[in-house]
């Protein structure tokens, strides 16, 4: 029987408590000087989910859980499990959003997601990525929605179905915002922040997680956040 999405959760913040899980978070912080600081993974835990948080800091402690979890040794397992209860509110929000995308069934894409995250993290390189949280959720979404719609376009040939008889339905989700055109008139309005706008209001990034991808820190990110939702509302107030 397949473990409802918050059960999964509940079963690795378990297991992350067991005397064998701490031993290998202990192999960790030895090899890993960004964790040293933490006696233990909520500890770990904590600092990595505080709004509050250095952005560079806790990309540190990323960086170090990614290392772990590559490595060809026990203590794999222990990291990966770590990463995926810090970036479990980012994977629960593309779950959600998969969801209303139709992307699969419940199951379906609740495997998807944490089958793409453990993939994402074993083969992420991380000297070409700057912030790897964001990256991580962005790659897991942006993989799941373009996988989607090749099935759909490999069954809508399969069925030599006419490309004006389709519906929506038959069409599947749409690309990501950035993807599409839209963001081409957002662009002209907001410049850089385009992306920023389109990450927290439509793809339900936290400011934090846009503004790091973005290589802001937290209190720029919100800054131009705010500055850019005043230009929106200023526009639509002269739209007649």
């Amino acid at each position: 029987m397949c473990l409802a999405w918050h059960e999964i959760r509940d079963q690795l913040t378990v297991t992350s408590t067991t005397i064998g899980f701490q031993r290998g978070f202990d192999a960790i912080r030895v090899s890993q000087a960004a964790l040293k600081p933490y006696r233990d993974p909520a500890a770990a835990l904590d600092a990595l989910h505080c709004n509050t948080g250095n952005a560079a800091k806790k990309n540190r402690i990323l960086a170090a859980l990614i290392q772990a979890a590559q490595a060809n040794d026990p203590t794999a397992d222990t990291a990966l499990t770590v990463l995926l209860l810090a970036l479990w509110p980012g994977l629960d929000a593309i779950r959600r959003r998969s969801i209303g995308r139709k992307l699969g069934t419940i199951d379906e894409i609740t495997s998807d997601v944490l089958a793409r995250t453990i993939e994402a993290v074993r083969g992420l390189d991380l000297g070409r990525v700057n912030w790897i949280a964001a990256t991580v959720l962005k790659n897991v979404e942006r993989d799941m929605i373009r996988a989607s719609n090749r099935e759909i376009a490999r069954a809508n040939l399969s069925s030599g179905t006419e490309p004006d008889e389709l519906t929506a339905d038959d069409i599947g989700p749409q690309p990501l915002a950035e993807d599409a055109a839209f963001p081409n008139d957002l662009h002209k309005l907001l410049g850089a922040d385009a992306l920023l706008v389109i990450r927290v209001a439509i793809e339900g990034y936290s400011q934090i997680e846009a503004g790091a991808e973005l290589g802001l820190t937290e209190a720029a990110a919100r800054k131009r956040y705010q500055r850019a939702l005043r230009k929106l509302r200023e526009a639509l107030l002269e739209i007649p």
